[in-house]
């Protein structure tokens, strides 16, 4: 029998953006758009591996789920998994690889499970998606420094797999909505929501579109976050400004992204590729990143963590079994990327709008 899951979801979507409208007049333009945003992700002739991925969350088991912690480093469902549940999902979660962002985990034994009448060996191992990014360490370093997220609204923009808006809606965000234009991640979002259910109360939502196709100085959010995407845009400045209009006044920006060594005046423009990616476009300085924020008119702008991406936070796994980051780097210089550059070291600011 197939599930309902991604039709519930976008039921979902709907009534929370129709709320917000009735608040908030901008967020009609949302409305007026979303039938298109959602059905573009699902047309073959856009995506030829949508119908399969539709196929694979649709037919996905469901399970008796005892207990959802969005809190936890490993985002954890504890269910009860038998043997056949544990490889029907393991080969429906595999044909969405590759998996980047995460981990998580479906599955895993409750102390009450066993006195609910289901021996322990009857319980299937959970089923641990190892995903290629740490992204639970970024969260980490991210985290102490936010303003509180209760009660807030809050868009995450290029949020890959969903795991940092499940972080988020954990951290007690009354509404997240996840934006990215990849078909994959927002089926991998979906797989995730299958087994979540209602657990976070549908606060936790996903448009697949990417930043600029929102309607512009929406200024529906309390909260922005962009991690990991500011190096892929050709305009920076763009970026910026399409951040900021997405923010209340007085909102927080959270943005995180690819910096290297050096002072107001210096910024990487990678000839060719940086670490293999042909999409990096610039890599400022923290100090001419801060000088950037403050020419696009944000405020109270603040580094609070500087970091050099390792090969443990990043590297291959059962669930992306594709090159990564060891294979980005100088084998003779771990300082060093392929083409020379400086090893890809991230920054994390803090702004105001």
């Amino acid at each position: 029998m197939l599930n309902d899951t991604i039709t519930h979801a976008e039921r979902a979507l709907y009534l929370t953006l129709l709320e917000l409208a009735q608040q908030q007049p901008s967020a009609y333009e949302w409305l007026t758009r979303l039938p298109t945003w959602l059905n573009d992700i699902k047309d073959k002739a856009n995506y030829a591996h949508a119908p399969a991925y539709q196929a694979s969350v649709a037919r996905l088991p469901t399970l008796t789920v005892n207990n959802v912690d969005l809190n936890s480093d490993v985002l954890t469902i504890e269910a009860n998994l038998s043997e056949s549940q544990r490889k029907q999902t393991m080969a429906l979660l595999k044909q969405l690889m590759p998996w980047r962002k995460g981990p998580f985990q479906i599955g895993g034994q409750l102390e009450n499970q066993i006195d609910s009448g289901q021996n322990e060996d009857q319980q299937a191992a959970p089923i641990l998606i190892d995903t290629e990014w740490h992204s639970d360490w970024k969260w980490q370093r991210v985290t102490p420094h936010l303003g509180d997220l209760k009660g807030r609204r809050v868009l995450d923009v290029g949020g890959g797999s969903g795991y940092h808006g499940w972080r988020m809606a954990g951290a007690g965000a009354d509404t997240v909505i996840i934006i990215d234009p990849s078909c994959l991640f927002y089926h991998q979002f979906m797989a995730i929501r299958h087994f979540v259910g209602a657990a976070d109360s549908y606060r936790t939502h996903y448009i697949p579109v990417p930043l600029e196709a929102l309607p512009e100085h929406s200024q529906l959010f309390d909260t922005v976050f962009s991690m990991g995407v500011l190096y892929h845009r050709q305009s920076p400045f763009e970026h910026l400004q399409q951040l900021k209009g997405q923010l209340v006044k007085g909102g927080e920006l959270v943005l995180e992204t690819l910096v290297i060594e050096g002072d107001a005046n210096t910024v990487l423009v990678p000839h060719d590729r940086y670490a293999q990616m042909n999409n990096v476009y610039f890599l400022p300085s923290v100090a001419a990143l801060i000088g950037w924020l403050e020419k696009a008119g944000f405020s109270e702008v603040c580094c609070v963590d500087v970091a050099v991406t390792s090969t443990e936070e990043q590297r291959k796994t059962e669930w992306m079994t594709y090159h990564s980051l060891s294979d980005f780097l100088d084998p003779n210089d771990s300082s060093k990327t392929l083409e020379g550059y400086p090893a890809p070291m991230r920054a994390t600011l803090i702004a105001k709008r």
